[in-house]
């Protein structure tokens, strides 16, 4: 299991890396959570259904299936840590993206219970993306696309792009320090494949 840091306690400037059906999966649950009128809580489930994920990203029923029940199991297993500041000084909190999900055979759906200490960094994901903003990443087929296209929304709605320093920022990607070391492989595999399938698909 990997370890991720998330700093000034805002997922939008995590460092995560949660693979593509994972992505997916958790920017479903956001947008069923607004549509449904739910909200986002560390008590009652959202329900991701097949056919929603079939239907925004385009693969067949069975490809479906197959994924959510894979990140099911995966996204479970998934940790994270972030930095918290506190009238006695800075900790670090250790938390799982969910604290419950299941794979749910006969219905073709997931149902996940995000985890307390996700819940308010997810809330803030949740007011910037948008519906509008699931339908400009279905295309996307990089888990790496999927992260700097949410990076650019953060960046949008502030009104300026900072500076970040490039350890940092291939860690907000969610590159791990042993891949892509060599400036050419991460330009190659990861920033300019990143780039051209945002500028072609959003």
């Amino acid at each position: 299991m990997k370890e991720l840091v998330v700093k000034d306690n805002a997922l939008l400037n995590a460092s995560y890396n949660l693979d593509l059906v994972e992505q997916r999966m958790i920017l479903l649950a956001i947008v069923e959570a607004r549509e449904s009128g739910k909200g986002i809580t560390a008590n009652d489930p959202l329900v991701i259904k097949a056919e929603s994920y079939e239907a925004h990203f385009g693969v067949q029923k069975n490809a479906a299936y197959k994924a959510l029940q894979s990140a099911c199991e995966n996204l479970f297993n998934r940790q994270f840590s972030y930095i918290e500041n506190r009238p006695k000084g800075t900790v670090i909190v250790r938390s799982r993206w969910v604290s419950q999900i299941s794979y749910i055979e006969s219905a073709a759906s997931v149902e996940l219970i995000f985890a307390p200490a996700v819940v308010p960094l997810i809330t803030r994901l949740e007011e910037h993306f948008t519906s509008y903003e699931l339908e400009q990443v279905k295309d996307l087929s990089s888990a790496y696309s999927v992260r700097l296209y949410e990076l650019l929304i953060a960046w949008r709605s502030t009104g300026e792009t900072p500076i970040i320093l490039l350890n940092e920022f291939r860690q907000k990607l969610g590159v791990l320090p042993d891949e892509y070391s060599r400036m050419f492989d991460f330009k190659k595999y990861v920033l300019d494949m990143a780039l051209k399938q945002i500028n072609a698909n959003t």
